[in-house]
């Protein structure tokens, strides 16, 4: 008889997920994906479907961390919602198998593990590439990344000051009635970002928001929207400048606007970071493009399938 999968709701998956966690695993799991050793890591690129009569996109990523038997598969929907719509731009639910049996073991909400395994490598990005001293944070966006992002940077860094912009300001303003410590409301993306430290930009944007001209010297940019090839975030003038980190290589080539449409020139991967094969430059103005990777998800499926059965 076939075994029952176990189903992980939403909130269940928020309280069973801790940032500590996540660092740590996600650390580890870049470094070996990194070295591109086919023995420990299979993850091919994300399958995309468009919706296009719908305005959306269906990802499928699927990973194989071999000697830690992790197999897992991530199912992600995001759309270009419309103005003031109730539904939100990103939904995802993860698939945990069982490798030997090729059987699903857990069902369990993607959006929570998406929103917290995405900030938990910003901010490791962040950790290896600030610079040495950051006093002021810039969210760009006010969503659920912003919320994840403004979570796990506020408990490993220490901030004088953190600014938040969206496009509607009331946004922001609900962005900052959310939060547990006080946020300054920025009219314009030049006001926010002009003197910050580390900037954030999570947004739905498909031009660029950030110019290069606004970032500080030395600044630390990480960019987390415009997921597709013809979408962008950051200018020609901030890429071109900036020493350029990825999570993917191939991820960034085939997927990411801000690196294909500007021509930048990739420097490395975080993983080659951690594993002291690249160095980081703190020193310099740095971005991380973050695309995502199905081994995050399946990395931090684990994570979530070890707290639910201990808690049985």
């Amino acid at each position: 008889m076939a075994e029952i999968p176990v189903l992980i709701s939403r909130d269940e998956v928020k309280e069973l997920l801790k940032y500590s966690d996540l660092v740590s695993h996600l650390e580890v799991t870049m470094a070996k994906f990194s070295k591109r050793n086919a023995e420990e890591v299979i993850q091919p690129l994300r399958t995309i479907l468009p919706l296009e009569r719908y305005n959306g996109f269906l990802g499928v990523m699927p990973a194989y961390m071999i000697q830690e038997n992790i197999l897992a598969t991530k199912m992600v929907s995001f759309y270009q919602r419309d103005e003031g719509s109730d539904f939100p731009a990103h939904q995802a639910t993860v698939l945990l198998l069982d490798p030997q049996r090729g059987n699903v073991t857990a069902v369990m909400d993607g959006t929570v593990i998406t929103e917290k395994r995405t900030a938990a490598v910003s901010a490791i990005s962040t950790k290896l590439l600030r610079p040495p001293h950051t006093e002021v944070l810039c969210i760009l966006g006010s969503g659920s990344q912003a919320l994840s992002h403004y979570e796990i940077f506020t408990q490993m860094f220490s901030f004088k000051e953190i600014r938040v912009w969206s496009r509607r300001k009331e946004k922001a303003k609900m962005f900052s009635s959310k939060v547990k410590g006080p946020v300054t409301v920025c009219s314009s993306v030049k006001n926010a970002a002009e003197g910050a430290d580390v900037i954030i930009t999570v947004t739905m944007a498909k031009e660029p928001v950030l110019r290069g001209q606004w970032v500080k010297p030395g600044a630390h940019v990480v960019a987390v929207g415009a997921c597709r090839p013809d979408w962008r975030e950051l200018d020609d003038d901030l890429m071109r400048e900036a020493v350029v980190y990825v999570d993917s290589r191939e991820a960034a080539s085939s997927e990411s606007g801000d690196v294909i449409l500007s021509g930048a020139v990739v420097f490395a991967e975080l993983g080659e970071v951690i594993n002291g094969s690249r160095p980081a430059h703190p020193e310099r103005t740095t971005v991380f493009k973050s695309l995502g990777m199905g081994i995050q998800d399946a990395v931090s499926a684990k994570l979530v399938f070890d707290q639910w059965k201990s808690q049985q």
